[in-house]
């Protein structure tokens, strides 16, 4: 890999959950445009499919269902016959709900997919990454963890489990050469964001006044900073939290 210019992740094999739409859509175009051969998983097939840059694997998986991503592996690894990074991006975006009324099963459904999730997915792919000696792994959270966010119990906590997930295994995996990080994005201008109240115009107006940089997010703003911590450059940075927000306040 010597030679390449900062930021290149020419050589290397990145898998990136959730990666048909939204922040992961964009997270596998700066991968890919940075030289990266890009794994994409998603229930989405369809769209992934249509999304998908020239030469990469698309994958179905449901990862909150143990065992969904061994063959996810075993795909990839015989196609590229590597994995160096996993994005782990995937997530289930709720409806806003009092905490007190939330239903069990829905509770139980959001920390399966970003919570236990995260771990399934990462347990299948450190191994290959044990095995070379490297991998930079990246965990998608978010600023709500920081803010804690009215009626939105289930997924802030689910997001908050990611960071401490993150911390836990940059310890056991750094001997291994393995960097575990997390980016957390604020609100972002996505499909999904309209899906529930933030999608209103005065709550996006709401958060926007309360940044530094007055303007929405878009997914374009959170995958180079993903990129980074998928780079050579960022070979002494791991356990960390990257706030990607628009320097939003957080009481």
């Amino acid at each position: 890999m010597g030679g390449l210019s900062p930021g290149s992740l020419e050589e290397r094999v990145a898998v990136v959950t959730g990666g048909a739409r939204g922040i992961g859509e964009a997270i596998v175009a700066e991968l890919a445009a940075r030289g990266a051969k890009v794994a994409i998983v998603d229930i989405d097939l369809e769209r992934a499919d249509r999304t998908a840059p020239d030469g990469a694997l698309v994958l179905a998986a449901d990862i909150g269902r143990e065992g969904a991503m061994d063959a996810v592996v075993d795909r990839c690894v015989a196609k590229f016959g590597r994995i160096d990074i996993l994005v782990n991006c995937a997530a289930a975006i709720p409806g806003f709900v009092p905490w007190e009324s939330l239903d069990p099963e829905e509770w139980d459904r959001v920390l399966r997919t970003n919570l236990y999730g995260t771990y399934l997915v990462t347990r299948a792919v450190t191994p290959v990454m044990r095995a070379a000696g490297y991998g930079r792994i990246v965990n998608i959270t978010s600023d709500t963890v920081l803010s804690g966010t009215t009626n939105f119990a289930h997924y802030v906590t689910s997001k908050g489990g990611i960071i401490a997930l993150t911390r836990a295994l940059a310890r056991e995996l750094g001997p291994d050469g393995i960097t575990v990080n997390a980016v957390a994005p604020g609100l972002t201008d996505t499909f999904s964001a309209t899906q529930t109240k933030h999608g209103d115009e005065g709550a996006f107006d709401a958060i926007v006044a309360g940044q530094c940089i007055p303007r929405r997010g878009v997914p374009a703003d959170i995958a180079p900073p993903v990129a980074f911590l998928c780079a050579e450059e960022s070979r002494w940075v791991t356990g960390q939290m990257l706030v990607v927000d628009g320097g939003a306040v957080h009481n």
